[in-house]
């Protein structure tokens, strides 16, 4: 039985991206809700986030971005940075947060408080580019915390497991040519953004370490578990990685609207206990998990709630 801890801050529902936008604050409310409700919250430690320095998210940002985001970040009404992306007065302490909460959910991994964490953090990040924002995301978090564990902890090897309905393009693009970290993801294709062919196997140094299934839509929970046991656990095992990171989205839940994948939450917790297999033989169990889509509220809270249950079981 791990300890598992959860990363939350009420300033995650400031960022707003209006009326009818799918990432809405209500996706947090959802999961909290649920935790609580179902009892899941009662066994959790609790990790408060802090907000990102500049320094660790400039291992993955330009500092360009960084300071165009801080210069348009509005006081009040709202910024758009891409069709579906959109800054209010609150989103952009919300975005240091959720990357901060990454970075705080590594320290107390690395500390030993906790085994195993999941960030329920807004907004999320597998899209943003190195430059610029986009589908719904602003600071790659996941990417940041994976810099971080090797740049703050001196660990090695990271991997990084992608389980969105979408392709985490920014992820990718910031590890593309560097064989330390080890990028897999699933996701349906073709499908927004359109990359993660299964040809974009990395560049120079990196090339094979990183590992795209496009699936086609409709695929479920068996088929899901088939790709992670033939495709994500021999690569897994060869790369031996020093610490898990998991983009968790809850988007190819069936009942997602803006996917036509078909996991359930019980498909969520298999791929979790593959994942925590990965990290017990490799990682010392250590495994960092961070929101990213799922937009059924009802599914998404279901969801993350099997997947914290897997991590408290694993």
């Amino acid at each position: 039985m791990g300890k598992t801890g959860l990363v939350y801050h009420p300033a995650y529902l400031e960022h707003d991206m209006g009326m009818g936008h799918p990432e809405s604050p209500n996706r947090l409310r959802a999961i909290v809700q649920q935790l609580e409700q179902g009892g899941t919250m009662a066994r959790l430690t609790r990790i408060d986030p802090r907000q990102a320095e500049d320094e660790w998210i400039t291992q993955v940002h330009t500092p360009g971005y960084v300071a165009t985001l801080k210069k348009h970040a509005p006081a009040n009404g709202r910024v758009s940075l891409d069709p579906d992306t959109s800054m209010s007065p609150g989103s952009l302490n919300a975005a240091y947060l959720a990357a901060g909460g990454a970075l705080a959910g590594v320290d107390a991994i690395m500390a030993k408080q906790v085994d195993h964490v999941f960030c329920a953090v807004r907004p999320p990040g597998h899209h943003a580019e190195a430059g610029r924002a986009m589908g719904f995301c602003l600071f790659n978090n996941v990417a940041i915390a994976a810099r971080y564990v090797q740049k703050k902890h001196g660990l090695k090897r990271v991997l990084i497991v992608d389980w969105d309905v979408h392709h985490g393009n920014g992820t990718q693009h910031s590890f593309e040519d560097d064989p330390s970290v080890l990028f897999f993801s699933t996701h349906q294709y073709p499908h927004y953004p359109g990359t993660g062919r299964a040809s974009e196997r990395g560049t120079e140094a990196g090339e094979g370490f990183t590992i795209n299934v496009p699936m086609e839509a409709g695929e479920g929970d068996e088929t899901y578990h088939a790709i992670f046991q033939k495709a994500l656990v021999p690569a897994a095992d060869d790369f031996k990685p020093d610490f898990v990171i998991v983009s968790a989205g809850f988007d190819a839940h069936r009942d997602d609207p803006l996917a036509s994948m078909g996991l359930t939450e019980e498909g969520y917790a298999d791929l979790t206990k593959i994942v925590a297999g990965i990290a017990k033989r490799h990682a010392h169990g250590r495994i960092l998990s961070s929101l990213e889509g799922g937009y059924n509220l009802t599914a998404l809270a279901a969801s993350v709630d099997s997947h914290i249950k897997a991590l408290l079981d694993a």
